[in-house]
């Protein structure tokens, strides 16, 4: 069973593409949510520290931003399958690795490999919706392998706790190893090739830093991937910094916090629903705008009740403001971005990808300034990611939708 250009437009194969798709971007999720809550175990079962337990998240964080800036100029000049296949299998081979090792060093090297690895799923997912997809036709499809991907920081970490009741963390690391093997299958199964021979770029590197060239020189490019990427960086903290404020400060049990913190990934899988359904009538451009002014309406509401002491009620309204708005801004951020550059949409997604975790990493021990439980350096890093989205969206906006490069009709 596959699906290709030609054949995309049927409604089975369809799903099943968006749900190859969308659980192929669920990697970064996966790598890290599911394996928090074996974290403490580390330290003791490899003789080490928890300051070296941390770097195991790190390494898994910096492969998943530098995966992708290999894995999508790879795929522009190799075709999309192939980096596709051969980055989850080497996912499934490396994570059976973490499973056996016996060194803190080892894991945290192999922690790097794992998330440049899984970083083949998240990068070319995007290139292959860019080679088939453009325009209104391309924002829905986003929106839609991004619910799929919302339900992944929801049940990772809980998949995780259950693993933890019957195994330890090597358990974690088989069962991700397992969940490499389904998404080998699938990926062999429903994704064919997308970027036919006469599309591929030629040359190496020297052709790799001409197509990065060309996507920073594109202002409606920079534009509409920092303003989405900003208001991801804004999730990013919120990730960070909710133990902290929901547990530490507002007295949360674990169990009400994973209730908030599901709600809150809720929220961003139905806003992008609503955002598929308003793309009948509205324009991706539009629904970036609404994401972004959310973002930072919803940082700007959590600043005040910080300051003014408002209480929990209005803390969780103000992050559910704040996160929701990631299903309007990332979607159709991406498919903006994608559409204006599809003959190098491996280059497109890979310089898309490391703007979101740079920003992210950058976002995250911000909001540890200070006293993390008050919420404050929380509210502030909210409030200047979103205002930065804004200003990046202003500066992009007068380039989207003139001097479009590659702009062509859905190929489905």
């Amino acid at each position: 069973m596959g699906v290709g250009v030609g054949d995309v437009g049927a409604g089975r194969s369809r799903v099943w593409l968006i749900v190859a798709l969308g659980s192929l971007s669920a990697f970064g999720p996966l790598c890290l949510d599911m394996y928090l809550p074996a974290l403490p175990e580390l330290p003791g079962e490899l003789d080490s520290t928890p300051s070296a337990a941390q770097l195991t998240l790190s390494a898994c964080i910096i492969g998943l931003a530098v995966g992708q800036v290999i894995t999508g100029p790879l795929s522009d000049r190799l075709g999309r399958r192939r980096p596709l296949l051969v980055g989850v299998a080497i996912f499934v081979i490396v994570s059976a690795l973490c499973a056996v090792t016996t060194s803190m060093t080892l894991l945290i090297g192999l922690r790097l490999v794992q998330g440049a690895a899984g970083a083949a799923g998240i990068v070319i997912g995007r290139a292959v919706i860019a080679d088939l997809f453009a325009g209104k036709a391309a924002a829905a499809f986003f929106s839609a392998v991004a619910s799929i991907n919302g339900l992944a920081p929801i049940l990772a970490p809980v998949i995780g706790g259950q693993i933890l009741r019957v195994g330890t963390w090597r358990t974690v690391f088989w069962v991700l190893a397992g969940i490499g093997v389904v998404l080998l299958v699938l990926s062999f199964l429903i994704v064919r090739e997308t970027l036919p021979a006469q599309r591929r770029s030629g040359g190496g590197l020297p052709a790799t830093l001409t197509a990065f060239g060309i996507l920073l020189r594109d202002r409606g490019y920079v534009g509409s991937v920092l303003a989405g990427s900003l208001v991801t960086a804004a999730m990013f903290g919120y990730i960070s910094a909710s133990p902290f404020v929901l547990q530490d400060r507002f007295g949360l049990s674990a169990q009400w916090f994973s209730a908030c913190f599901a709600l809150n990934a809720l929220g961003i899988i139905g806003a992008t629903q609503l955002s598929r359904i308003l793309l009948r009538r509205l324009s991706p451009l539009t629904l970036l705008t609404v994401g972004v002014l959310q973002g930072m309406a919803g940082a700007a509401l959590l600043a005040l009740t910080v300051a003014a002491g408002w209480g929990l009620p209005m803390v969780l309204v103000a992050l559910f403001v704040l996160v929701s708005a990631v299903g309007f801004a990332l979607p159709n951020a991406s498919a903006i971005a994608m559409d204006r550059h599809r003959r190098i949409a491996g280059s497109a997604s890979a310089l898309f990808g490391l703007a979101q975790f740079a920003l992210g990493a950058v976002a995250a021990p911000l909001v540890g300034l200070g006293d993390p439980a008050s919420g404050a350096a929380l509210a502030v890093t909210a409030v200047v990611a979103t205002v930065l989205g804004v200003l990046a969206l202003l500066i992009g906006r007068p380039a989207i939708g003139r001097n479009a490069p590659e702009r062509v009709v859905s190929a489905g």
